[in-house]
């Protein structure tokens, strides 16, 4: 089935308005604290529920993508966001607010039955295309909310920034149902089946090596984006939260700027070209750490970071719907676990850290969780390519790997 440019865009925005639900969050933290009677070092949670609640539906929900209409669960899984989020706006007291972000946090895996969904009817040929573009979607969801809750709370409060996804998540919901081609299953299995099969995916080298690099990649991207308002709203800088969202943009510019990795990976490189991305998602964090004298490094390290964690997200997935074509559903939703975990973590981490160390803890948490993304794709992806050049050789061939794989962690070794 051919997925024109139209389609790819509904997608694309069915995907930044479900994760904006997740993330809007974040550049007003503080407003929602001192609204809601929650402390400085607990706003955190504010995130970190939201995506809790994801966490439950990429279990519980997402897999329902290989039985049903993944149209029909688009529409319904955004219904259920915008009613999530205009709980949100209009709680009185936290705990209801927790509430209505645990709903729309579980409902906002729709944008995993997205991907699957466009994924399923793309062409081999064009899957990573559709993939980066949809994907995109993602990110401009991520960070462009920043840009417009921040605005928004200035004008009217931290309240219109959920009112308004609310009604945009409601008319995706009618919009999506009325335009999007029907993705008819094939046939009918139980649910019993199919949660038992995405638990098995847990045992696969493949999936669980992805998932590995994403719980890293997410986690080192949610210690950026859930404590940088904290200390651009301190001394010196003293930010407003409508200054802090435009660091959205930055972030944007470099999401956007790997739309087309997509095609890298149609092309066969997105193992290659993960690994590069990983070592400038560790290089960025030199840049966006020393806050003290200027704001253009940390500008530029959010553009490389963002670009490195696109790059990663996009290879990660095509990887998976390939390898697990039949499953597609239940692999990303899978995968999307360890980026759940990984977000929430960072999110409370980064909150705690900062308090007991400045923007010197977050700093040290981030780059350190993107060495250790770096290093799992070194291992996994090594030691595949170490196999697969061995395999290749006649059997009197004296093996180049001998020992532990891939020596050094460093696959030129295997030639």
């Amino acid at each position: 089935m051919a997925v024109g440019q139209g389609t790819r865009l509904l997608l694309a925005v069915v995907c930044g308005v479900a994760v904006a639900s997740v993330y809007a969050g974040q550049p007003i933290l503080g407003s929602m604290g001192y609204d809601l009677g929650v402390s400085r070092d607990s706003v955190g949670w504010f995130v970190a529920v939201g995506q809790l609640g994801y966490l439950a539906g990429l279990v519980l929900l997402v897999p329902l993508g290989d039985m049903f209409d993944r149209r029909g669960l688009i529409a319904a899984h955004l219904a259920m966001v915008a009613v999530g989020l205009t709980v949100t706006a209009t709680a009185t007291v936290a705990w209801v607010a927790f509430s209505g972000l645990a709903v729309a946090g579980v409902f906002a895996v729709v944008v995993q039955t997205t991907v699957a969904y466009t994924a399923s009817i793309s062409p081999p040929d064009k899957r990573g295309r559709n993939l980066g573009v949809v994907t995109s979607g993602v990110v401009v969801g991520i960070l462009g909310s920043r840009v417009v809750t921040g605005s928004l709370a200035d004008l009217w409060g931290w309240r219109s920034s959920y009112l308004v996804l609310a009604g945009l998540a409601a008319a995706l919901s009618l919009l999506s149902l009325a335009a999007l081609p029907a993705d008819v299953r094939t046939g009918a299995e139980r649910y019993g089946k199919v949660i038992r099969a995405l638990g098995g995916l847990f045992a696969q080298p493949t999936f669980l090596s992805r998932g590995l690099i994403a719980f890293f990649l997410f986690a080192s991207f949610g210690t950026l984006w859930s404590g940088l308002a904290l200390p651009l709203a301190s001394e010196p800088w003293q930010l407003s939260e409508a200054q802090i969202g435009l660091f959205g943009v930055a972030g944007l510019a470099g999401a956007l700027g790997a739309a087309r990795s997509g095609r890298w990976s149609d092309a066969g490189h997105a193992g290659r070209v993960t690994g590069i991305a990983l070592a400038l998602l560790l290089g960025s964090w030199s840049a966006i750490g020393p806050l003290g004298w200027s704001l253009l490094p940390l500008i530029l390290g959010v553009i490389v970071l963002d670009f490195a964690v696109q790059v990663v997200h996009v290879g990660n997935q095509h990887i998976l719907t390939a390898a697990y074509a039949n499953r597609t559903s239940s692999a990303i939703g899978g995968y999307m676990v360890f980026y759940s975990l990984g977000s929430a973590f960072g999110a409370t981490a980064t909150t705690a850290l900062f308090d007991v160390a400045g923007w010197t803890g977050p700093t040290v948490l981030g780059a350190a969780l993107a060495l250790c993304a770096l290093v799992t794709w070194a291992l996994a992806d090594g030691m595949t390519i170490c196999r697969r050049r061995r395999a290749r050789r006649p059997m009197a061939a004296e093996p180049s790997c001998a020992g532990s794989p891939c020596r050094d962690l460093n696959v030129l070794n295997c030639r």
